[in-house]
């Protein structure tokens, strides 16, 4: 296995790095016992255990129980934070602008006005039975709205964070993520590598540039196919549309998996007839599914990678990155590394594989807590789905909404209905949506929590060797010759690939994505805080990029 990991950095290293690489991993079983640098952690308020009394019990229970006093004094000291919201709720009685999915709805996909109220008294008294009393118009359930109410023991307390307003109903912003959407949806079976050639893309570019209100990547101040639909965060308009990391081969204990996966058939859209659309909204099965490609892939345009995120399990994407990082040895740790300038030691429960494997899953979940309160207690945000619902009736003049005219005005619309025959988002799921509302996504929240914890482990400065792109058919990989492609840029495309992708499909805005991943990012920041009182290794602490660019050791 040495061996094979020392194949796979390439061969740019030295014989010496080699052989400093051979002696790092010495002693390795199954995955490399990799060390990291010192975890971000504010500075220990205890004696560290190397004071304590060896075999002295009752001096560590009681170090153990000031360890965790202290970490909890030190959050109830935080600030209570402000929970702001986009007043969609109050401004309109009909419910328009709130995620309304499961419950009934009239035949304008207006949820029933007793149907919401008793969401929001749930979500007001927080009370099981409150929401067991909560109508739904078919056989799908609510997706666990009482986890907005856990509580989590490492790190801030998920009701601790805030995230800022999400754009209103009728805001230029709001019509201007609509817009991306149903480019989006237009474009699922355009090649990533084929952007800059093809006449959808370039149009797609071109309407998205005229947008007043438009929060996305641009160059000289226009979209261009280089930065369409592509993530805000360092490293995400470098090469490839997608992160080597949704590419490259998986060392998985004693197999190597390829990155080929289970696609759908091309133009194999779903929710395109109002009836169907409809019924969903109201809580039914779909009647239809999706048809599928024969030939496993790699993963080449928008509705390869929106059924990725799909069918991925909450970490998937990361513990994948994660067994790759840990593939390359040293040189890829980072050097803060506390055992790395060790004469006699590696890492391993602490500091090593192990630790970053459980790392990495465990911030997901406590992720996936912080999303769901934001989600059902504070923002209730309707989904791009319903509101596809809105602007299918506002131009087939069955109701008027206040949606803004950029919308309304892009020729996008015409491109959907001419290929569907209505005004409705095009979804790439049969069941379209999840049920829980969309701010924020909680893929970005994970995304966000598990690329940080990566971040910090590992060198981000650290060129991948060997990098790849998928060829147009996605039936292989092809070298990548372009600008280098580090650690650091590829953790955050990857981060924003599972965040855009969840976009791809229909079921999130662009603001949901970014705002998630920011999200994410204080959550796995406040975890790591608290587990650096539980270490005895001396450290200096991480240094991690953010996804804002800036620099932090926490």
């Amino acid at each position: 296995m040495k061996k094979e990991m020392d194949n796979q950095a390439g061969n740019r290293h030295s014989k010496k790095n080699n052989n400093s690489r051979r002696q790092f991993l010495r002693g390795v079983g199954g995955v490399a016992a990799i060390t990291v640098a010192g975890l971000p952690f504010a500075e220990a308020q205890t004696a560290p255990p190397s004071q304590l009394p060896i075999g002295d019990r009752q001096t560590r229970a009681e170090h153990a129980m000031r360890i965790r006093q202290q970490a909890a004094q030190a959050q109830r000291k935080l600030p209570t934070l402000p929970q702001p919201h986009n007043g969609d709720e109050d401004l309109y009685a009909n419910r328009i602008g709130c995620y309304s999915k499961a419950m009934p709805h009239d035949e304008f996909g207006v949820v029933e006005p007793r149907a919401y109220q008793a969401l929001l008294q749930a979500v007001t008294t927080c009370a099981h039975s409150d929401y067991e009393m909560i109508p739904l118009g078919g056989s799908v359930k609510l997706a666990n709205p009482q986890a907005a109410m856990a509580f989590e023991m490492e790190g801030s307390d998920p009701h601790q964070f805030a995230l800022p307003a999400a754009p209103k109903f009728n805001s230029a912003e709001q019509a201007a993520e609509m817009t991306e959407l149903y480019w989006q949806a237009a474009t699922r079976d355009v090649a990533f590598a084929e952007y800059d050639s093809n006449e959808l893309t370039k149009q797609a570019a071109e309407d998205l540039s005229k947008l007043s209100a438009f929060n996305a990547p641009k160059s000289s101040k226009r979209v261009t196919p280089a930065t369409l639909f592509r993530g805000a965060t360092p490293g995400d308009l470098t090469g490839p549309y997608l992160s080597q990391f949704l590419w490259l081969d998986i060392p998985y204990g004693a197999l190597k998996i390829q990155q080929r996966y289970r696609v759908p058939e091309a133009e194999n859209d779903q929710l395109t007839d109002y009836n169907e659309w409809l019924a969903v909204q109201n809580g039914h099965a779909p009647s239809f599914g999706l048809s599928f490609d024969e030939t496993p892939r790699y993963l080449r345009n928008g509705r390869d990678l929106a059924e990725w995120v799909h069918r991925d399990f909450s970490y998937q994407g990361f513990l994948n990155a994660a067994l790759i990082l840990l593939s390359y040895g040293q040189p890829a740790i980072d050097p803060y590394n506390p055992y790395l300038s060790s004469a006699t030691q590696d890492g391993f429960s602490t500091f090593g594989a192990p630790y970053i494997l459980d790392l990495v899953a465990r911030v997901a979940n406590s992720a996936l807590k912080a999303a769901w309160y934001q989600k059902w207690q504070i923002h209730r945000r309707v989904r791009p789905e319903e509101f596809g619902g809105h602007v299918h009736n506002q131009m087939t003049e069955k109701a008027e909404y206040p949606i803004h005219a950029e919308l309304l005005n892009s020729p996008v619309l015409e491109i959907i209905y001419n290929q569907q025959e209505s005004y409705l988002l095009p979804m790439a799921y049969a069941e379209g949506c999840p049920t829980h509302p969309a701010y924020p996504a909680g893929h970005a929240t994970i995304a966000g929590a598990c690329a940080t914890v990566l971040k910090a482990f590992f060198n981000e400065s650290y060129r991948l060797p060997a990098t790849v792109v998928a060829g147009e058919n996605g039936l292989s990989l092809e070298p990548y010759h372009g600008a280098s492609l580090t650690v650091g840029g590829e953790l955050n495309k990857l981060a924003s690939n599972i965040a855009l992708g969840r976009d791809a499909a229909g079921v999130h805005w662009r603001s949901d994505s970014s705002e998630g991943l920011k999200l994410g990012e204080a959550v796995a920041i406040g975890i790591l805080t608290d587990l650096k009182a539980t270490c005895h290794e001396p450290s200096r602490g991480l240094r991690l990029t953010k996804f804002d660019g800036t620099t932090v050791v926490v």
